[in-house]
């Protein structure tokens, strides 16, 4: 077990820790500026990865469904955590929200995609394909709500959803799909070099931000808010994931992969989010930094349970 852990660590975490440690370094030293590679990552890399990834995945109706019922099944799960726990603790209404932030968004497009193209091959990029998607709706829509649930608005919600050039990509895939048609060689040999860009620019750009969030500075009266958002997203939530999946029925590549992307550490535009709305922000910066770090061992272990 111990020498397939280190093994997972050493040919999955390595080569992901490389472009991570770049941004970082940069971040630092260069004080690298996320902001146009934010704006290269959303408006090109995003949806060149999708389309090339859905026009093409090995994936069935009965993938779609399941991942589709278990990303709902699973946020409803931890939504009603986290609300449980905020009033089992008392927590004040921004450490609340962003306790709920922390416990349902996962960072599985920028950390997610990558680990799990390494740890499943082509096969597990498939498979994850139709959870990203949905994760990208949930956080522009649900994710707004709970940040801000006086401020909340369907239309604005709804806007923000159609804004995203990934699900523009994603409806042209399935199209593509429906009708069986494909892509001209040469055009799709462009969307694949500039899907092959995704990986170490939004790695790099996770080091740049992590740097960022490490500076937040944070209140005694959020302690217990940390340490309990922690735990969930460490320990609660894959076995909450773990429950889930055997629940509905789901085996095999899609169980692990799914399994992955559930336990990823906190999103890092929870934080975005968090600073808009007011849902104590130096709180989910602080777990967004202490639980990447984590998953660095976390990560591995899990993978090597479950067979990647």
């Amino acid at each position: 077990m111990i020498q397939t852990v280190w093994s997972t660590m050493i040919g999955v975490i390595v080569p992901l820790s490389i472009p991570v440690l770049a941004g970082v370094l940069l971040g630092k030293f260069k004080r690298l500026d996320t902001g146009p590679l934010l704006t290269l990552y959303l408006y090109f890399l995003s949806p060149a990865i999708i389309l090339d990834t859905l026009a093409t995945a090995e994936i069935s109706f009965d993938d779609v469904y399941k991942t589709l019922a278990f990303s709902l099944l699973n946020l409803l799960v931890l939504w009603a955590l986290s609300l449980a726990l905020g009033r089992i603790l008392r927590l004040p209404p921004p450490e609340a929200a962003g306790l709920t932030l922390i416990s349902t968004f996962t960072n599985s497009v920028n950390y997610g995609l990558p680990l799990v193209l390494l740890a499943f091959g082509q096969l597990g990029l498939d498979k994850a394909s139709v959870y990203v998607i949905a994760q990208m709706v949930i956080v522009n829509t649900i994710g707004v709500y709970f940040a801000a649930r006086s401020q909340f608005s369907v239309k604005a919600a709804v806007k923000s959803v159609f804004s995203l050039p990934a699900i523009y990509a994603a409806i042209l895939a399935l199209l593509l799909r429906a009708f069986q048609l494909h892509m001209p060689q040469e055009l799709a040999q462009g969307v694949s070099l500039a899907a092959g860009a995704y990986s170490p620019v939004v790695l790099a750009v996770l080091g740049a931000q992590m740097v960022k969030v490490n500076a937040a500075q944070t209140a005694r009266n959020v302690q217990l808010a940390f340490w309990t958002g922690l735990s969930v997203r460490l320990l609660l939530a894959p076995m909450i994931a773990a429950l889930l999946l055997l629940l509905l029925n789901i085996t095999g590549t899609l169980f692990s992969v799914l399994l992955i992307l559930a336990s990823m550490p906190v999103a890092v535009n929870s934080v975005v989010l968090a600073e808009r709305f007011g849902s104590s922000p130096s709180l989910v910066s602080r777990c967004i930094v202490w639980t990447t770090l984590a998953s660095f061992v976390m990560l591995p272990v899990l993978i090597a349970v479950v067979g990647g």
